[in-house]
């Protein structure tokens, strides 16, 4: 089994991003909170990871810290959670979820595509004692914050598109993807992952 992976990300589009090892590419899915410290494309990056196998398809899903690979883990032990639905949840910072979960906030989790009430409720129950004490002092597992492109190195149309472009395959429609995008758009933003950080702090308030 593959537990984690350190080379060159060579291509980040949310959710996927590829990691060059020794000219082999590996194709990972990982979710927000892994995107938004990734670091600029052609650097080094070390990933943790999980590696899902089902009747249909086998993926490789890579996360910034033990920890958030952890959560990842204890997402999909819920009853009709997957992989990918974990992937979306996490779209939400981690300790924003746990404190949902704390305060029976479900309103906010069938905020997230794929979750109805009957999973949120299944969340909150199967995991509310699972998570006491989890939100940890920031600056656990060494994250730090990203490495953030200079002003003007991409232009504000390709931000946006490329913000739109990653909510839609996080599931949100189209139209969703775009209100929520241009609701917070702002000339001063210059990574496509802030954008997206934004807009779904917009949509799913904790």
């Amino acid at each position: 089994m593959i537990a984690r992976l350190n080379g060159i990300l060579v291509e980040k589009q949310a959710p996927q991003l590829i990691v060059d090892i020794q000219g082999v590419g590996y194709d990972l899915l990982a979710p927000m909170s892994t995107f938004y410290r990734l670091p600029e494309l052609k650097q080094t990056v070390l990933l943790h990871t999980h590696f899902s196998v089902s009747e249909t398809s086998q993926q490789l899903f890579g996360f910034i810290s033990k920890k958030d690979r952890d959560f990842f883990r204890m997402l999909i032990k819920v009853n009709g959670v997957g992989p990918k639905m974990a992937v979306g949840i996490m779209s939400m910072e981690t300790d924003d979820i746990v404190r949902c979960v704390g305060g029976d906030n479900v309103t906010a989790l069938v905020k997230v595509p794929g979750v109805g009430k009957k999973t949120a409720e299944r969340l909150i129950i199967e995991m509310r004692d699972k998570l006491k004490g989890w939100i940890s002092p920031a600056g656990e597992d060494g994250i730090t914050e990203p490495l953030t492109a200079e002003a003007g190195d991409i232009s504000q149309n390709t931000l946006i598109s490329e913000a739109e472009s990653a909510l839609v395959a996080l599931g949100y429609k189209p139209t969703e993807a775009a209100k929520a995008v241009s609701r917070v758009v702002k000339p001063e933003i210059s990574r496509s992952e802030d954008l997206i950080k934004l807009a779904l702090r917009s949509m799913i308030p904790a």
